[in-house]
């Protein structure tokens, strides 16, 4: 069931403004600088020291969600999810950690263009100025009653992390807040 799920991307309709992305590996690294050191020759994407910054390699991003915890993210096409936490697991088994394969669990999509800030202000309540939220900047916020993760990618857009089971809820509420500046068609 979480194979199928993690392969499937949730019913959010694509807009000029909002794309959903492909499925993807999602992990969740919970290490100190050790666990870190060992996991990166593995990974090979460096891990932020700085809070709340994410890393980006290829097709894969490491982000900053809070004191050893990192959400590895792994965009490549393929079934390796498997395979890479395996990896890692091995490495890992010198140093105190914890690495959940969240793949199932969450979809992404983009918000991108001149309203993509103010689109998720319409149910966020972080400052998403880019002086107070610069690119690569990446935290675990919610999107009203959505817990989501987001990380700023460019000037004008955002890659938004939210849990499936709230797919409908997030596309319908985006959708509604969009409305103000592209109409009902989106």
């Amino acid at each position: 069931m979480a194979e199928h799920a993690a392969r499937r991307v949730p019913a959010i309709p694509a807009t000029p403004w909002l794309q959903p992305l492909l499925p993807a590996t999602r992990l969740v690294l919970h290490g100190d600088a050790r666990a870190r050191a060992l996991a990166l020759p593995v990974w090979g994407v460096a891990f932020a020291e700085e809070p709340c910054r994410a890393r980006v390699q290829d097709t894969r991003a490491t982000l900053w969600l809070g004191p050893d915890e990192y959400l590895l993210l792994d965009s490549a096409p393929g079934e390796r999810e498997a395979a890479v936490a395996t990896a890692l697991e091995r490495a890992l088994a010198a140093a105190p950690h914890a690495l959940v394969d969240v793949s199932h669990r969450q979809f992404a999509f983009e918000i991108r263009g001149f309203h993509s800030q103010a689109i998720l202000n319409g149910a966020c309540p972080l400052d998403l100025d880019l002086s107070a939220f610069p690119i690569g900047m990446c935290t675990r916020t919610v999107l009203a009653k959505a817990d989501i993760v987001l990380w700023r990618i460019a000037d004008d857009a955002f890659h938004v992390e939210a849990w499936r089971s709230f797919s409908g809820y997030v596309g319908a509420l985006l959708a509604e807040i969009a409305a103000e500046f592209y109409g009902t068609a989106n």
